[in-house]
């Protein structure tokens, strides 16, 4: 599919559905746009127009994996911290 290129119709409908697998599989949609050759606009507007619930920016968080075991996280920030703010041990 040429970029730039209008999409109507069932054509259109076949490619938001196929966006919108993608997209609940976890893909961004930045990556969706970039396998397609479209813009990141463009996917947005399609997901949107099917109705897709958008997740919020930073990514796929579904598993909370992160959130339920609070020392999984031991990066150091620049300051010499956690993320959770507490003195890193050295």
């Amino acid at each position: 599919m040429s970029k730039g290129k209008w999409i109507t119709g069932t054509a259109r409908e076949r490619l938001a559905e196929t966006m919108k697998e993608q997209y609940l599989q976890g893909r961004s949609i930045r990556a969706i746009a970039e396998d397609h050759g479209r813009s990141y606009g463009f996917v947005h507007r399609v997901l949107t127009e099917a109705g897709v619930s958008l997740r919020s920016r930073g990514g796929d968080t579904r598993d909370g994996s992160r959130l339920s075991d609070p020392s999984a996280d031991t990066t150091i920030g620049a300051r010499g911290a956690s993320r959770s703010g507490l003195p890193a041990s050295r």
